[in-house]
């Protein structure tokens, strides 16, 4: 039996984010872990009268995949759709498979001259999340975005600034571009993360401070929100070092950054616009998307910013109640957008 608000958070995904139409074919990613979400979502699609064929990775090798397999690729573009959804948890050393999935779909469907489909991509999707972050309004989602793109997209310098002692300053490359995610993917080759809200870049420089009480990529699931947070220094866009009551944390999220090339640089800085989301759930899906500033370290997803370098992993910290100045003018206070 599923909640009122469960069957909300389904049908917002399926009708106000993707759009669902009954012409569209659906290939839906998911694991034994969310087969009720990946049922649902199949269920809601079918509903509309769209086509959905629903596959489960550990179908296609032993979990965690560390290479896309080329037949889970083959039986995608096989299936010619024209929305896709990842909604599977997310394991250890995976990011890696899941960019290069993303990648050779996009070069299959370029080869055959097939549109790009829409993708919702829900890593580490839980009914949790689909009750919280997916029951927003998208739609007033949308506007905040873009609202804050408009204020922060020929920004110089943003100033960082919690309670619980993140002080850190970013500057901005204006050849690189900001990215709006805003939970509306209506067209082809449009995608975003599912539940949705913010603004990203990959910054020019960043120095200071963060204290972080989420972690991404495995942390999340691992360590939920963190009983003692993570406090992260940063000199010229690097990892200097990790500290952590919690020592092992601090010692394995170190190792896993200084596990790949670029692993210790910053690759996005990002402003969450999710207002719906007033907590943590320890899931980074969501909680990334919390009012708010969050950064990672790894890839700075290229494709989307414009950046000219790459990593194989990419691994955010989520600090909470941020004070946000751009510029020297005020964006947010304690977590509270001042707009």
């Amino acid at each position: 039996m599923t909640s009122d608000k469960f069957n909300l958070g389904i049908q917002n995904a399926v009708r106000v984010c993707m759009n669902t139409q009954d012409d569209d074919r659906i290939f839906i990613y998911c694991d034994h872990e969310t087969r009720q979400i990946g049922t649902a979502i199949a269920e809601e699609s079918k509903a509309i009268g769209a086509a959905v064929k629903m596959v489960f990775l550990e179908d296609y090798g032993s979990r965690p995949l560390k290479e896309a397999p080329n037949q889970i690729i083959a039986d995608q573009v096989e299936y010619k759709p024209t929305l896709t959804y990842f909604a599977a948890s997310g394991q250890p050393g995976e990011i890696g498979m899941r960019i290069e999935l993303g990648l050779k779909a996009r070069q299959a469907y370029e080869e055959i001259n097939h549109p790009i489909p829409r993708h919702g991509h829900m890593v580490g999707i839980t009914s949790q999340l689909i009750e919280e972050g997916m029951t927003a309004d998208y739609n007033e989602i949308h506007r905040i975005t873009y609202q804050v793109l408009d204020i922060v997209e020929n920004s110089q310098t943003i100033a960082v600034t919690s309670s619980k002692g993140s002080d850190l300053t970013a500057t901005f490359n204006p050849a690189y571009k900001w990215v709006p995610c805003h939970g509306l993917y209506h067209k082809p080759d449009e995608r975003g993360n599912l539940p949705e809200g913010e603004v990203f870049t990959c910054p020019d420089q960043v120095n200071g401070i963060v204290v972080a009480d989420v972690l991404g990529d495995h942390f999340s699931p691992k360590y939920g929100v963190l009983t003692n947070p993570v406090t992260v220094t940063i000199k010229n866009s690097l990892v200097d070092s990790v500290s952590c009551i919690d020592a092992h944390i601090a010692e394995e999220f170190t190792e896993y950054l200084d596990s790949a090339e670029n692993g210790r640089r910053v690759g996005e800085f990002a402003i969450g616009t999710n207002t719906a989301i007033k907590r943590l759930s320890g899931n980074l899906l969501q909680d990334e998307k919390i009012p708010g500033v969050h950064i990672a370290f790894g890839n700075p997803y290229p494709r989307q910013t414009g950046a000219e370098w790459k990593s194989s992993v990419h691994v955010d910290v989520v600090p909470t109640n941020c004070n946000i100045s751009v510029d020297n003018s005020v964006l947010m206070i304690d977590g509270e957008f001042q707009f």
